[in-house]
């Protein structure tokens, strides 16, 4: 769970990672761990770490918190591509 809070605090404001990018990250360093756990791990974490920065593959926030999640990354300056949708293009921090 810390290594992926770790990855986590590091993405900058207004960027985003996928859950699977976040997984990728984690997995060269610990040789496990999936897009699943990086979820768990947020949940468990709560408003501990910038939780909102990470993203579905879709670019969708987290289902539970798409509001508050896209307030905050807007208030942060992160393109969007719709409404809801972040511009992975353009926000995506590459692991």
């Amino acid at each position: 769970m810390e290594a992926v809070l770790d990855v986590v605090e590091q993405i900058p404001p207004g960027s985003v990672m996928t859950y699977g990018d976040v997984a990728v990250v984690v997995r060269r360093a610990l040789g496990r761990g999936g897009p699943r756990h990086v979820g768990a791990a947020l949940r468990e974490a709560g408003a501990a770490v910038p939780w909102w920065r990470v993203v579905r593959a879709s670019g969708l926030p987290a289902v539970h918190k798409v509001e508050t999640a896209v307030s905050l990354l807007v208030v942060e300056g992160c393109p969007f591509s719709t409404s809801e949708r972040v511009d992975l293009r353009r926000a995506r921090v590459a692991p």
